[in-house]
């Protein structure tokens, strides 16, 4: 089960710098970068209710929204913000400028989540060998984007 797990991810990954590519052409088309990011949520919010349609899950009860943390609510922001922020910089970085820094930030913060055991990560200390290798990414980055 784990191969095909990472698989996913990996795939997933591959995709990101498709899908900035994707959301930036559509804003040549549209003239501008947040209107082509809505459209795109727009797009994956349909994707997304006909899945769920689909496969009949079950709609979540009013109780059970009240009761998620506030925080939770933020993922869409968080995925707008994304999404627009690759439709401005992927032709000003290229796309694997923009995916070297979109990976070492996720890095940096992901370090950071475990450590702290925020949003209920289990705990992964930061070591020096983590350290490392998050120094050697922003590194690559460096060097992805001067050369």
């Amino acid at each position: 089960m784990r191969p095909m797990i990472m698989l996913t991810a990996l795939v997933a990954g591959a995709l990101m710098p498709v899908q900035a590519g994707v959301n930036a052409r559509l804003r040549d088309f549209i003239g501008e970068p947040i209107m082509a990011s809505f459209i795109s949520f727009g797009v994956g919010t349909v994707a997304l209710l006909t899945l769920i349609l689909i496969m009949r899950m079950p709609w979540p009860t009013a109780a059970t929204l009240a009761a998620a943390p506030w925080w939770t609510w933020s993922g869409g922001l968080l995925g707008a913000f994304f999404v627009a922020v690759t439709v401005i910089l992927v032709f000003k970085l290229g796309a694997t400028g923009l995916i070297a820094w979109i990976i070492a930030g996720q890095l940096i913060a992901s370090v950071l989540l475990d450590h702290t055991v925020a949003m209920g990560f289990a705990v992964r200390e930061v070591s020096w060998q983590r350290m490392a290798g998050v120094l050697l990414l922003l590194c690559g980055a460096v060097l992805v984007n001067e050369y």
